[in-house]
């Protein structure tokens, strides 16, 4: 049996660099707009005006229930989103965010926006485009094998 470097690993240096990286863009979240990962997703996902639920949020943000209620929760006691009744399932909340949480959305991303394009900045054309087609090869390559 081959022993375990853990370092070079590949998904524990998948972890490190995810950490590191969203590390630094919370640097901007946490501080001056005092967001938590989880409140930053649910804004960032809401940011483009679609209405979803919480379950279709924490779908599309990768967050289990506790959490992504915990952040809607506080967002909507703090007045950056509202809850509507669905017209189609009246046992359904739609979320949005409010004129206040358009607002904190609109200044938050041109910052996001610049960190993202700090940290690839030390990356060439053809080192982005090859990113890319590795990172969509890996997901792929995840979704194929849980669902074997």
């Amino acid at each position: 049996m081959k022993n375990l470097n853990l370092t070079e690993f590949f998904p524990y240096q998948l972890t490190q660099l995810q950490a590191k990286v969203s590390d630094n863009i919370a640097d901007i979240y946490t501080g001056q707009f005092d967001l938590s990962r989880q409140e930053w997703r649910v804004l960032a996902i809401l940011g483009n005006g679609e209405l979803l639920s919480a379950k279709q949020i924490g779908q599309q943000t990768n967050l289990d229930k506790m959490p992504a209620s915990r952040a809607i929760a506080k967002m909507k006691a703090q007045d950056l989103l509202v809850k509507n009744i669905d017209k189609n399932d009246k046992r359904s909340s739609l979320l949005k965010l409010t004129a206040q949480g358009l607002a904190v959305y609109q200044q938050l991303v041109p910052m996001v926006l610049q960190r993202e394009q700090e940290l690839l900045s030390v990356l060439t054309l053809q080192e982005l485009k090859s990113l890319e087609a590795t990172i969509e090869k890996l997901t792929l390559k995840s979704i194929e094998i849980a669902n074997r």
